[in-house]
């Protein structure tokens, strides 16, 4: 190859190159970009609950929950355009599907372990990096879809200030709107809170609600808080025997000590479901409260709440005792939550 052709080799390469970035910035100039000055938004906490930690890298604002909203609802995440968040995790059911095991979305602000087998029990997980997980590996999600979307480039730059959408920012948005996702306007709040004109307990719920909160029903060791959840993994005597997904937290850690734990789920909404436990084995809050009574089976790894002195076949409740508690569980139920059009579909 002489020097000449090797020459006008290069320059050609060098000008397609750089004709290429030209119009890249051109077509980026072309396009109507919106004002990068997002809104802070500062995130309001029920009473009683605990102080929200939110990454430094990804504060709430106006622009990012909205766009996080909006892609919660839609089926563009899904790599096959099928599902949206909002497809498995339903408002009117507390964010949770009817009929399944699914972990509702509620007061995930306060999580640091998810999924029932601790999927991510890991220091420092947070909402940002289970959401990448769903973007990247569940929904499978077809980024330039959203790149060359009409209208999702200029609500990125909105939020997040880039020209160039990728799974980080889509996460990010998705994190910020599920931090919003706060239930803590039910009965039960509403009875503990002071001032005139709130409603009261009935008998049969007050019952429940000491029976909770006592040594009797037992509920309060692991549930015991404002969030209702202490979001550790025990090991509830489920199974005597762990194979498959009953292996749970084991299945994770590798570590024997953890066969048979699960999460804890929070009881908030609970009596809108209608699958219990990491597998939906159990159909109704009567079916869970039995399980406790008298079908707590042995093992190595099992709680030790579980047969402490006096438990040890079970709590014993009488079935009033059982209405009771369940009336209790029923005050747990935010309507508010279930209906607050900021949450719905925009």
């Amino acid at each position: 190859m002489t020097r000449q052709i090797r020459a006008f080799i290069i320059f050609l390469t060098v000008f397609v190159l750089t004709l290429a970035v030209s119009c890249e910035s051109e077509n980026a100039d072309n396009f109507d970009w919106p004002d990068y000055d997002p809104t802070p938004i500062e995130l309001e906490i029920p009473g009683g609950f605990p102080p929200v930690i939110i990454p430094p890298d990804n504060p709430l604002t106006k622009e990012g929950i909205n766009l996080g909203r909006k892609l919660y609802h839609d089926k563009i995440l899904h790599i096959d355009g099928l599902l949206s968040c909002s497809s498995c995790h339903l408002q009117e059911y507390g964010f949770t599907s009817p009929g399944t095991a699914i972990l509702p979305h509620i007061n995930l602000a306060w999580s640091r372990n998810f999924m029932w087998d601790g999927k991510f029990d890991m220091i420092n997980v947070n909402l940002e990096y289970v959401s990448l997980f769903e973007v990247e590996d569940f929904m499978q999600t077809n980024v330039s879809r959203l790149n060359e979307h009409e209208h999702y480039p200029g609500l990125f730059y909105e939020a997040f200030g880039v020209k160039e959408i990728t799974s980080t920012e889509i996460a990010y948005a998705l994190a910020q709107f599920m931090r919003t996702q706060v239930s803590g306007n039910s009965k039960y709040d509403q009875v503990l809170a002071e001032g005139i004109g709130t409603p009261v307990f009935t008998e049969q719920e007050m019952w429940g609600y000491e029976l909770f909160f006592s040594e009797t029903g037992d509920c309060f060791h692991c549930h015991g808080n404002k969030l209702f959840t202490d979001n550790k993994f025990y090991n509830i005597g489920l199974d005597s025997v762990f194979e498959g997904v009953n292996k749970g937290l084991y299945s994770v850690t590798g570590n024997p000590a953890d066969l048979g734990k699960f999460k804890v789920p929070t009881l908030r909404n609970a009596a809108l479901r209608n699958g219990f436990m990491h597998d939906g084995r159990f159909k109704s809050l009567r079916e869970v409260i039995e399980h406790y009574n008298s079908g707590v089976l042995n093992s190595p790894t099992l709680d030790p709440v579980m047969t402490k002195p006096g438990k040890e076949f079970g709590l014993g409740l009488s079935a009033d005792e059982i209405d009771a508690l369940i009336a209790f569980i029923h005050t747990l139920t935010d309507e508010e939550f279930l209906s607050r059009e900021e949450l719905g579909p925009p």
